[in-house]
């Protein structure tokens, strides 16, 4: 299981960003080229695992979650709503400040009400910012979390709340070495 996320993982090219050590996947960054099988068998872990029962949106952070998201969209009839990095300036339109490891800035919530049931998906966790920042402004608005699924996750951060992964990795100058698998 997950055999193809594995090995395109171990496969990851690797760039030095200062003292961060970045490997470069499709899945993260969407290159070099994100095949359907990938995403296929990722959608049908994340059925496995999520909690799906009475979702009424899955979440999904702008710019790596839009295609795991519609991944799961696709295979679930569930809606999507993105969370975008710029304003739309909508009836309801929630801003988030977000703080990663390497970057810091706002992202914009709509399509998201008071008692909407959603799961949240993304494609990587490392530092948790991102995904604080979004279960702040999700709980904020009055909507229950069902449940959270990241499909890397890089270190072992604390969102505050429990989540579920596919992969963990571990990564240095050398590569990616996936040391965990949970679907």
């Amino acid at each position: 299981m997950l055999n193809r996320l594995v090995t395109s993982l171990e496969a990851s090219p690797m760039v030095k960003r200062g003292d961060y050590n970045y490997f470069i996947h499709p899945i993260t960054d969407g290159v070099p080229v994100l095949e359907p099988a990938l995403l296929r068998e990722i959608g049908c872990a994340m059925v496995r695992i999520l909690d799906l029962e009475g979702v009424d949106k899955i979440v999904a952070a702008e710019a790596m979650g839009i295609h795991i998201g519609v991944t799961l969209s696709l295979m679930t009839d569930i809606p999507l709503v993105i969370v975008r990095k710029r304003p739309y300036e909508l009836p309801g339109e929630v801003a988030i400040h977000q703080t990663t490891g390497y970057s810091k800035g706002e992202l914009y919530l709509n399509g998201v009400a008071k008692g909407d049931r959603v799961v949240i998906v993304d494609d990587v966790c490392s530092t948790g910012g991102t995904m604080r920042a979004v279960i702040g402004a999700l709980e904020n608005i009055g909507a229950e979390i069902a449940d959270i699924c990241v499909v890397i996750t890089r270190g072992d951060e604390d969102i505050g709340r429990p989540f579920k992964t596919l992969v963990k990795v571990a990564v240095a100058e050398s590569g990616v070495r996936v040391v965990d698998t949970y679907a």
